[in-house]
């Protein structure tokens, strides 16, 4: 099970906004794997609370529940997740502001193992 912090709250056409501080699936490359401290902010639009969960486990994130109400989403979030086409949103520093929201595919997208030699299987034409 996911320890996770959060809250939801319910907006007045009956839908909710979920709101969720998940330790970040990949760690990240600046975090270590034992280190707790790398969190992210998920918030997931949906009918209600179950759907939202549902939505996440999904996508991979299999031990996700909702304890409590928190941490529920901020008027900002709200926003967010609602003027995004998925509805489904993260940010990797949950208390700065000045970060943007990111799609969840950007979350658990898999680095290509060709990526890094696609530039080196293509020698420029100067052949440098």
């Amino acid at each position: 099970m996911t320890r996770t912090r959060g809250g939801f709250s319910r907006l007045p056409g009956g839908s909710v906004v979920v709101a969720l501080s998940l330790p970040r699936p990949d760690h990240g490359p600046l975090c270590g794997p034992y280190d707790g401290g790398c969190r992210i902010r998920v918030l997931v639009h949906a009918v209600n609370r179950q759907r939202a969960l549902t939505r996440l486990r999904n996508l991979g994130l299999r031990a996700v529940y909702l304890r409590g109400n928190t941490e529920p989403p901020t008027p900002d979030e709200i926003t967010a997740v609602l003027h995004h086409p998925d509805g489904l949103v993260w940010r990797e520093t949950p208390d700065d502001d000045t970060e943007s929201w990111h799609p969840i595919r950007a979350l658990l997208k898999k680095p290509s193992p060709f990526a890094s030699s696609s530039a080196s299987a293509h020698p420029s034409p100067s052949g440098v």
